[in-house]
């Protein structure tokens, strides 16, 4: 085996998980699943089937990732924050056939108890502020907290909200990387 994986975790089957990937304690990882390197699983963690993680992606514990989810490389999600993918269920009613794909993309983090509307696309090192209900797409690199969630600004890859100058160009205070603010949209430079 080329992962770990607790003694307490299930792994079902027909599920595919990537080299030195971490899976703990009471974590379910469902068939068809499939679960690139380099991933941390925390504790109490549900991977149900045909979800697709990306390598080095963090789970932090109490998260289900529901069919549907795709997280690309390098996705933070937050303690027990929360993925639907179904937009009216119901008990008495199967709507297996009618999930929803949200996606989530590289490098964006999901505060914890944040919950994200199934349908959404999660842009590029975007980031959710913990708690934030996500009912709509979140651009890249786009800072957004609050229910419903709402743009506030813009972070950089590292995390750090981007001030932008007369010129629309901000520093990152940490890497020294440069941005720019073009038509509503963030670009690396």
């Amino acid at each position: 085996m080329e992962y770990f994986a607790h003694e307490t975790a299930v792994i079902d089957h027909g599920c595919t998980i990537g080299k030195q990937t971490k899976i703990w304690h009471f974590s379910h990882i469902m068939p068809e699943a499939i679960i690139g390197q380099n991933c941390n699983i925390g504790q109490n963690v549900v991977v149900s089937p045909q979800v697709i993680l990306g390598n080095n992606v963090k789970i932090q514990n109490n998260v289900s990732i529901y069919t549907g989810v795709i997280c690309e490389d390098d996705v933070f999600l937050g303690p027990s924050m929360v993925f639907t993918n179904i937009t009216n269920p119901r008990s008495a009613i199967n709507r297996r056939n009618q999930y929803k794909t949200t996606l989530v993309k590289k490098g964006a983090s999901i505060g914890a108890n944040a919950t994200i509307v199934c349908g959404n696309t999660i842009g590029e090192y975007a980031l959710v502020g913990a708690g934030a209900v996500v009912v709509k797409e979140v651009l890249p690199y786009a800072l957004v907290v609050g229910n419903p969630s709402k743009q506030i600004g813009w972070v950089s890859q590292y995390g750090h909200r981007l001030i932008f100058n007369n010129e629309n160009i901000a520093i990152c205070p940490e890497s020294n990387e440069k941005y720019q603010l073009k038509n509503n949209r963030v670009f690396k430079l």
